[in-house]
């Protein structure tokens, strides 16, 4: 019976070991998987926290990037019970962009400046968008650099790509080969 005893002792040992070990194995995966601190005000290496969007009306705005694009409130500012300032965060990911009220008068064009955001399915995401009755200047299409293009304009005409860059992302040689397919001959009559 002692024998019987010292085996089960040794079982359960073991059992609390390998189950102890598995949590620790979980944790450590966990900690992997998650999302990573900003980086502190004022260390040595920049960071980018968030883009400012002016708009006109805060509100129309929120109709546009949280309930069509998805985006999700994170926080929000009202004056006199209408929105005047709203941070979101990206639905698949920690990236933020802020909605601030133009002041009057202000202009809000965007010339030169253009959000991207990514989406692996944009042909689906980008239907569903016109089945809400959104207009997309431009539906997906593959584009010379290897990367799946479509182009709208939110509701203060910033300029907004959406698109799917895939195993193309950091590949400098399909930028190369788009510009070697520029210098071809048949390249020049277009």
């Amino acid at each position: 019976m002692a024998k019987v005893t010292a085996k089960k002792k040794t079982n359960d040992t073991n059992k609390t070991k390998k189950s102890a070990l598995r949590k620790a194995k979980k944790a450590v995966q966990s900690a992997k998987k998650a999302p990573q601190p900003a980086a502190q005000a004022g260390g040595d290496k920049l960071s980018f926290n968030h883009a400012m969007v002016y708009a006109k009306d805060v509100e129309r705005a929120l109709g546009f990037y949280r309930d069509l694009l998805g985006f999700k409130l994170v926080d929000e500012f009202r004056h006199e019970d209408k929105p005047v300032y709203a941070r979101l965060r990206a639905p698949g990911g920690d990236g933020t962009i802020a909605l601030h009220l133009a002041g009057p008068g202000t202009s809000v064009a965007s010339d030169g400046v253009r959000l991207y955001f990514e989406i692996r399915e944009v042909d689906d995401f980008c239907r569903k968008l016109q089945a809400k009755g959104f207009y997309i200047t431009q539906m997906p299409r593959m584009m010379p650099w290897g990367w799946r293009h479509a182009y709208l304009n939110d509701p203060d005409g910033h300029e907004i790509s959406l698109y799917w860059a895939g195993e193309n992302r950091m590949k400098k040689t399909v930028m190369r080969t788009a510009k070697e397919v520029d210098k071809l001959p048949a390249a020049k009559g277009r």
